[in-house]
C-alpha cells in the first residue's frame, strides 16, 4: 500500500460519527455505479454535483479511478459566505472552482481503517497530497476523523467508506480550501 493510501484510509477509520444522507438507497448500490452517477441521485450532495459539472470534472470523475473523494455536502456549501458558490460557478471562475474541487480528492482508493492507522503510525496526524498537488493534514479528535486544509479550516467526516465502482466517498461536514 503506497503511503498515501496508508495516511488516508488510517484518519478515516476512525470517524463513526452518523451523518443522514437522503436516497441512501442509491448508496447501496455503489458499486455498480460511478462516485459522480451516485452523487448526482443524492440530494445532499446536490450542490457539489452542480459544481462538479461546472468544473468540468464529470467525465474524469466517472473514469476508472480509483479516486477517493472528501464529498462536502450542501450544508457544507451553504457554511461558505453568500454568494460563493454563485460566483464560483461562473465561467470565468472554473480555474479557481476546479482548484477547490480536485482538493478534495485522492489518487486511489483509500478506506477508513487505513486512514486511522496511518494517523497512528505518524505520531497523530498524517499529511497527504490531493490531486491539485496541495497537501491535507489528517487527524483524530476522539472517534472522528478531522481534516485541515491549507487555511486551517477543519472537515469531519460524517460518513465514510462509502464504496463505488470507481473509488470510495467520505462524506465530510465542511468545504476545504486550498489557498
Amino acid at each position: 500500500m503506497t503511503f498515501l493510501k496508508k495516511t488516508l484510509a488510517a484518519a478515516l477509520v476512525a470517524s463513526t460519527a452518523t451523518f443522514a444522507i437522503p436516497a441512501a438507497s442509491a448508496w447501496a448500490d455503489g458499486h455498480s455505479k460511478t462516485i459522480v452517477q451516485t452523487a448526482s441521485e443524492t440530494d445532499a450532495l446536490s450542490t457539489l454535483t452542480a459544481a462538479v459539472t461546472a468544473a468540468g470534472l464529470v467525465e474524469t470523475l466517472n473514469g476508472d479511478g480509483p479516486f477517493t473523494v472528501f464529498a462536502p455536502t450542501n450544508d457544507a456549501f451553504g457554511k461558505l459566505p453568500e454568494g460563493t458558490v454563485d460566483t464560483l460557478v461562473k465561467p470565468e471562475n472554473k480555474d479557481t472552482l476546479t482548484g477547490i474541487l480536485t482538493y478534495h480528492v485522492v489518487s486511489g482508493k483509500v478506506m477508513a481503517a487505513d486512514v486511522v492507522k496511518l494517523i497512528n503510525d505518524n505520531d497523530g496526524k498524517a499529511m497527504v497530497k490531493t490531486v491539485n498537488g496541495a497537501e491535507l493534514a489528517l487527524s483524530l479528535d476522539g472517534d472522528n476523523v478531522i481534516i485541515t486544509d491549507a487555511k486551517g479550516g477543519t472537515a469531519t467526516v460524517a460518513t465514510a467508506d462509502l464504496e463505488q465502482s470507481n473509488g470510495v466517498v467520505h462524506v465530510i461536514d465542511t468545504v476545504l480550501m486550498p489557498m
